[in-house]
């Protein structure tokens, strides 16, 4: 495969098959090695760093993107202590009492950075549907099915995959819902 330049020139999309060769020596994540197992197309997107996690807005600028296809993950927990998995645009909101709703909880709250890597083995900043410790009740807003390809974390800084929000939900079980504030 060829590697191509885009936004800024400093990232590269990489159509990614099945049928790859085993010795590209590309990074690889374990969202991408789940999505390969399940033969789910998505394309793979590699953008410059820090240490810090990047704004989604900004991830969507430099991947050529528009930023309402770029969707971040959150992590949140219910009333009950049950913990919940939130798909939104990075330029929306999470609205709690919506999300409530749409997991049957009285409330949510978002969990403490600090509980992330414990709950889902990612870290702030590159939590992923995909491939979490434990199987989470999902959801992802509604605006995803309105597109043909969606942008969500690749499951480390600097990595992210574009793919069918169908497949996407399909492959985590998760249920539309209207999540994002409307004050935006």
């Amino acid at each position: 495969d060829a590697q191509e330049s885009r936004g800024l020139g400093d990232v590269y999309k990489r159509q990614m098959h099945s049928d790859r060769s085993a010795n590209m020596k590309e990074q690889k994540t374990n969202v991408m090695r789940l999505l390969e197992q399940k033969k789910i197309k998505y394309t793979p997107y590699e953008y410059p760093h820090g240490d810090d996690a990047v704004d989604g807005a900004t991830v969507a600028a430099i991947c050529g993107l528009d930023p309402s296809q770029v969707f971040k993950t959150l992590v949140a927990r219910g009333a009950s202590k049950s913990i919940y998995v939130f798909d939104v645009p990075v330029t929306g909101e999470l609205d709690l009492k919506k999300a409530a709703k749409a997991a049957g909880e009285k409330s949510i709250a978002m969990i403490h950075v600090s509980e992330i890597n414990a709950l889902t083995g990612y870290i702030r900043g590159g939590c992923s549907p995909i491939g979490m410790k434990k199987q989470y009740k999902t959801f992802i807003d509604i605006s995803a099915q309105d597109k043909k390809t969606i942008m969500v974390s690749a499951g480390k800084i600097g990595y992210q995959v574009e793919l069918d929000p169908n497949a996407l939900a399909d492959m985590v079980r998760a249920k539309f819902a209207d999540l994002v504030s409307e004050n935006e």
